[in-house]
């Protein structure tokens, strides 16, 4: 993809890989939206890069259709959307009902509203790229969160899927599955989250450098972290095996 003169949507901008995103595009020539709940967050970035603040819901209907029309109407097309927004929240079965709901509302139909806003118009001129911030949780687990875990997966079932239904009509999408990264996300794990993955987090700067990386050969999976693709051909050749590895770990941490 050339971003010189495209225009991107970058969904939770504000902050994190969010805001990386944002100025890494801006850098290579492209308009950029930023969108985030944090109003003053999405203006700050907005400014610094010279594109659009769009603050506001982008898991509600509601809030995409905002997004998508504001987006549409200042710069006429939208031509990279970065689904990037998202939760980590923590629990098991036990997590409280309003827990997987958000859960899946954020993580998983943030991304299936983005697409449905954005299709009709990317079908009908034949290009368009979807970016859907995933992690390496939809592709292996997370311990100590189970409705993360399954609104990652379910996050990246729905990448593959457009990726297959759409390639054909010039639509590319793609899976963005870093593990662990220096942001507001990551504190929020708590202390499972730091002893799992802290020690191996990188900066969301060097995220989106592989973001850029990626958008020049339109790879479906973007693995900032180069071990999750032997840890995903792991579970896949050999649960037990990879089971067993995981079940060592969540001994250590309890």
């Amino acid at each position: 993809m050339r971003l010189a003169e495209s225009v991107a949507v970058v969904t939770g901008g504000g902050n994190g890989i969010g805001a990386a995103l944002s100025r890494r595009f801006a850098e290579q020539g492209a308009s950029v939206v930023v969108n985030d709940l944090d109003a003053d967050a999405a203006r700050a970035v907005a400014a610094e890069v010279g594109g659009l603040a769009v603050p506001g819901d982008a898991a509600s209907e509601a809030g995409v259709a905002e997004l998508v029309g504001a987006a549409t109407e200042r710069y006429g097309r939208i031509d990279l959307f970065c689904a990037n927004a998202g939760v980590a929240d923590g629990g098991g079965p036990e997590a409280e009902e309003f827990v997987w709901a958000r859960s899946l509302e954020v993580n998983v139909m943030a991304h299936v509203r983005a697409a449905r806003a954005v299709l009709p118009q990317w079908l009908e001129r034949g290009e368009g790229r979807f970016l859907a911030t995933v992690s390496a949780a939809g592709l292996l687990t997370m311990l100590g969160s189970a409705p993360y875990s399954v609104s990652k997966h379910a996050a990246l079932a729905f990448a593959e899927w457009l990726s297959i239904t759409y390639a054909d009509r010039g639509i590319t999408v793609q899976a963005l599955c870093p593990q662990g990264v220096r942001t507001n996300l990551l504190d929020g794990t708590g202390e499972t989250g730091k002893k799992l993955l802290a020690d191996a987090a990188i900066e969301p700067d060097e995220v989106a450098d592989e973001v850029l990386a990626a958008l020049a050969d339109d790879r479906f999976l973007i693995l900032p972290h180069a071990e999750v693709a032997q840890y995903y051909a792991l579970r896949a050749a050999d649960p037990a095996k990879w089971h067993g590895g995981m079940r060592r770990l969540q001994r250590g941490l309890t």
